[in-house]
């Protein structure tokens, strides 16, 4: 897949160094929700340099509330970048990813801190079933 123009250039606009810009980007995206889930996912496979982007595109699956975006965020929990990995464990607690709870688990013994935080904090809020 290829990402749409709108999106491609919103993805760009996220790391931009005017906030305004950036912000406005980023409300953009969030308000198309489920909608912009394949090119969320298609941007993180690309954005392999640049852990920010990524840090924000699983932020955005995060708050899609789309039940699809937890398959998408899944593969996020092993990003070699922590900040990464920990948001993607606040984003399987935003999306109530209760089927993500052994993958949560595992993250407990992540070599980062603040990964294991977030996991923990994602696996107390989780239903157990």
């Amino acid at each position: 897949m290829t990402i749409r123009p709108r999106y491609a250039d919103l993805f760009e606009a996220l790391c931009d160094p005017d906030p305004d810009r950036a912000d406005r980007a980023f409300d953009a995206i969030l308000f198309d929700r489920g909608e912009a889930l394949p090119d969320l996912k298609e941007c993180y496979q690309q954005a392999t340099r640049n852990a920010k982007l990524r840090y924000l595109i699983v932020q955005l699956m995060g708050f899609s509330g789309d039940p699809r975006a937890v398959a998408m965020v899944a593969p996020a929990l092993q990003d070699h970048h922590p900040v990464v990995r920990a948001e993607a464990c606040r984003a399987l607690e935003d999306l109530g990813a209760k089927t993500q709870r052994e993958a949560l688990q595992a993250m407990l013994d992540d070599e980062d801190p603040v990964v294991r935080i977030a996991a923990k904090e994602a696996l107390e809020s989780l239903p157990s079933r």
